[in-house]
This record gives C-alpha cells, structure tokens and sequence, in this order.
C-alpha cells in the first residue's frame, strides 16, 4: 500500500520511484522477450505487438507489449504498484470500481534518441488529469515507467518537471510543434530520473515530461503501461487477443477487460 509520505510527495511532485520494483530475474526475462522484436521493421507485427514508432528520435516503440509474452503479462497486476494505482486513479467503491490498462508499450533507444516535452497540468486534460478533491485522488491516468537497463547520465533518462502536473500555465518550452521540439536537457526545472534497471518510475501523466538526448552508446530500454479507470478504452485501438484473455488469470483479466463485451444471444435459426 502506498504510504502517507508516498501519497504526499506524489501530490508534491507527481511521481514516486519504486525502487527495486521488479526483481533481477523478472527483468532478464522480459529483455529475452524484446529481443525477439530485434528486426521488426515499422508498421511490422509480431503477434499482436505492433512496432508503431510515435517520434523519428524516440527510438523503436513496440505497441500492445502486453501480448509480447507471459514475462510481460506478470507486469498487468503487479504487487509493486498495483495498490497505488488503486490508489491514485480513484475510482475505488463507486459503480466504476476497477483499473483498466488503455496503453502499454516499450521502447528501445539508441544513441541520438530522445523524446521532447509533453503533457502538463496546463492542458487540463479530462484523459490524463491530476486532481485531489475530497479526500481522495483522482488520477485520469498513471503511468508506470520500468527500466529494464540502468540509465543514468548520457542514457536519455526521463525527465519531468516536478509539480508541473499542478500548473495553470504552460512553460515555455512548450512552443512550436511536440516534432519541432528538441530534447530537455537544456529544459529550465526539468530534472533526469536516473533509475536502475528494475527500479520503476510512477507518475501521473499530466506532469510535464519527456526524455534527455542519449548520448552513449548502447540501448536504453523501458516498458510502460499506463493505468485509468475501468470505463476507459485503448488510446490506439488495440484489440488484446482472445488467446491472451483466456490464459490471464481473474485479476489481470479484469484490468484488460474491466467491462465484458455484452451482447445479444444468436437467433436460434441463424445460418
């Protein structure tokens, strides 16, 4: 469960690391699981993973990681997060009880990689809202960012702008186009989060974010899933398949499909 200090600081500064999240072993098995998407080129599907690069310097993105393997499945209800996702997104013992995952990828980047800044409490975006109102959170989503490599300085680290999620106004850094934008290292109040692989970064994704300029050589790699409330829905139109909702055990089906598909029963005499 998520402690008072926990709850204050991600108030304070909109994230919380989780050190030591996921367990060295969990870590290698899912790094064996992405090497297998090596090769994949864009647009390109393996499975039901989908490399959909969102930035030409991000680095390549690999869509619906969910369906990438059972390592990646273990990460839907994970313990290390699971009570503060509960927690933050807030719909808890009202009629829309429940957590639901609308996106959830990885990314693997080179040197010259970065991602620029984004989001922000300026945009007052109902789908990624931060709000706090009597006594309890209300998170429109949270995102769990997991290094799956240690990332320190020259790796491209995230970086966000702490409380940002709390302001009213835009930072300048904002203007132009997000594909004009370059990365925020020189970004005035940004700050890297220097993780260990295993160590995951929870945040709420209305703070301002992005990532620094990779400069070193190698591969930076995370995953991220992204966690709403249960009447949410993919932000890309992805589809889980039947095969992986029916190996899921209850509770990592109820995040995927918070909300069964109902429909009406084929007429007896149907062809």
């Amino acid at each position: 469960m998520p402690t008072e200090l926990d709850n204050y600081l991600f108030d304070l500064r909109g994230y919380l690391v989780l050190k030591n999240a996921v367990e060295p072993a969990h870590v290698a098995a899912l790094n064996t699981e992405l090497d297998k998407f090596r090769a994949l080129e864009p647009q390109g599907w393996h499975g039901n993973v989908h490399r959909a690069d969102n930035f030409h310097a991000n680095g390549k993105e690999l869509q619906n990681i969910v369906e990438g393997g059972e390592p990646f499945e273990r990460l839907i209800d994970h313990p290390a997060w699971l009570s503060h996702m509960r927690e933050y997104v807030g719909e808890a013992g009202t009629f829309v009880d429940g957590l639901y995952i609308d996106e959830c990828f990885a990314t693997l980047r080179a040197s010259g990689g970065f991602l620029p800044i984004h989001s922000g409490g300026h945009e007052a975006i109902v789908r990624t809202q931060y709000r706090y109102t009597r006594g309890k959170f209300h998170c429109g989503q949270v995102n769990v960012l997991v290094a799956l490599t240690d990332i320190g300085p020259g790796d491209g680290a995230t970086m966000v702008i702490p409380g940002s999620h709390h302001s009213s106004l835009q930072h300048p850094a904002f203007k132009g186009s997000f594909n004009d934008r370059g990365p925020m290292d020189t970004v005035e109040g940004a700050i890297e989060m220097h993780l260990s692989a295993g160590d995951a970064l929870l945040f709420v994704d209305a703070l301002a974010h992005g990532s620094a300029l990779r400069t070193n050589p190698g591969e930076r790699r995370v995953v991220i899933y992204r966690y709403g409330g249960s009447w949410g829905a993919t932000r890309r139109g992805y589809v889980y398949s039947q095969a992986l909702l029916n190996r899921l055990t209850p509770s990592r089906r109820a995040i995927l499909q918070p909300i069964s598909p109902l429909r009406a029963p084929e007429p007896a005499n149907a062809v």
